[in-house]
């Protein structure tokens, strides 16, 4: 069988995509061949999105072996241009190159104020981020909120930012185009949580990006897309194993998702306390996580010596996000909670009773705020700056009679029914406090 080549007119004549997706829906296993056609195919158009759609649902249920999840992120891989950094250099050294990834989670806008900690620190981050997937939000939906900002940027853009300020965040482009499509389409036919289609969508756009070495932010628990300790680890392992196979050093760090991270989620809601973070103060989580990642990305790219905590002091993260932000066409000057968007019209759960606020399903609330106009029911579709939740008492905190415990905002009040909804029965007001959980859970090297 000969391999398809990236970028022909035609197909391969002796395969189809009903062959195809009759394999993998039997349990059997995809060639290389079959793998390189295929992403090739849907790539180019000569395969349709009801077609890929029932095999990414196949490979839903049927799983793919280790050999089947290289090949697959392999072929993303090549479907597109691959960046090469390295001969970029900054006061005659080369850059010291570093990326961040995380598998989603609810509240999780912690790429925004840990590029700029990293950048502080002397990092280099070319980060190529996604949009919102399923009931998770997307980096460049809450950075798009911020009002000029654009994640459009050329090659020539990025290059000259990570030279000139230390950090580019944009989108893929044409970088893995394959995983582009097959992102779009996961998001909307209910595969978001495979883990074979989440480890190869990540690692091919990281591949790809240039970065010389990579953390992976694994998430476990209720709000992320894999639920149990057990099927994440598989992930992070499996994507540390796909980084060294493709010569990119990556470690991965479980850490705990049963409960949304800080005190907001949506989208200029996440901006509004990332930057709260990057003024020093912000929610203890957010600042745990954010540390903690820098710690291990400046490791990993040989900088030592330096305290990424001192950066959130001292103002220095702050100054590379409003460079980062200048830099990507951003008003610095809406960079406030009272210049950034918020929806027009809200609603407000309150405390029925007296307690203890126990644990929050984060799953629920992310759904909750998906209902509210902050992710996608479509590929392409749009998405409300402004829609979001925040959290007036996290888990552990006293709650009073007819204190506020939600507040949700969208620009769309039709909406707000169906996010109540969601929120039913996904909190409780109890009389002792929930037991506590490690935010760090464990390292993947």
């Amino acid at each position: 069988m000969t391999q398809a080549t990236f970028g022909a007119p035609e197909p391969m004549s002796h395969l189809d995509a009903p062959s195809v997706i009759r394999t993998k829906r039997d349990g059997g296993v995809l060639s290389d061949d079959v793998i390189d056609w295929v992403i090739d195919g849907y790539t180019h158009d000569r395969i349709g999105d009801g077609q890929m759609a029932a095999l990414l649902m196949a490979i839903f249920l049927r799983g793919m072996t280790r050999a089947e999840i290289a090949r697959w992120t392999a072929a993303m891989v090549a479907s597109g241009e691959r960046f090469d950094f390295s001969d970029l250099r900054r006061a005659g050294r080369p850059l010291a190159l570093v990326d961040k990834h995380s598998t989603g989670g609810v509240g999780d806008k912690i790429t925004i104020p840990l590029v700029p900690v990293v950048m502080a620190c002397g990092g280099a981050v070319p980060q190529a981020a996604g949009r919102g997937l399923g009931h998770t939000g997307g980096t460049l939906d809450k950075l798009e909120s911020i009002p000029g900002f654009t994640a459009e940027l050329t090659k020539q853009q990025i290059r000259q930012q990570l030279c000139d300020i230390g950090a580019a965040i944009f989108a893929a482009g044409e970088l893995a185009p394959a995983d582009r499509k097959i992102y779009a389409l996961r998001d909307v036919t209910g595969t978001t949580e495979s883990l074979p289609l989440i480890a190869s969508s990540v690692m091919s756009k990281k591949i790809a990006e240039g970065t010389r070495a990579l953390v992976l932010d694994t998430k476990v628990g209720s709000g992320a897309f894999l639920a149990t300790e057990a099927e994440a680890r598989e992930l992070a392992r499996t994507m540390v194993d796909l980084g060294a196979e493709h010569g990119l050093p990556t470690r991965a760090v479980l850490t705990d998702m049963e409960v949304p991270l800080g005190r907001t989620v949506g989208n200029a809601v996440e901006v509004v306390e990332s930057l709260e973070v990057l003024e020093g103060g912000g929610p203890a989580d957010v600042v745990e996580l954010t540390l903690a990642l820098a710690g291990e990305m400046l490791d990993l790219a040989g900088l030592d010596g330096v305290d990424p905590a001192e950066t959130l002091g001292d103002g220095t993260a702050m100054d590379a996000f409003r460079a980062l932000v200048g830099a990507q066409g951003g008003d610095v000057a809406a960079l406030s909670a009272e210049a950034l968007p918020l929806g027009s019209h809200t609603e407000t759960v309150r405390a029925s009773g007296s307690g203890t606020m126990g644990d929050i399903d984060a799953m629920a609330v992310g759904l909750a705020v998906w209902r509210l106009g902050a992710g996608r029911s479509e590929p392409g579709q749009r998405v409300q700056s402004g829609a979001g939740l925040r959290i007036h008492r996290r888990p552990g905190e006293p709650v009073a009679p007819g204190e506020p415990l939600f507040t949700l905002y969208t620009d769309t009040p039709e909406r707000l029914g169906a996010a109540l909804s969601e929120l039913d029965g996904a909190y409780r007001i109890a009389t002792e406090p929930p037991a506590q959980r490690p935010l760090i859970i464990d390292r993947i090297t």
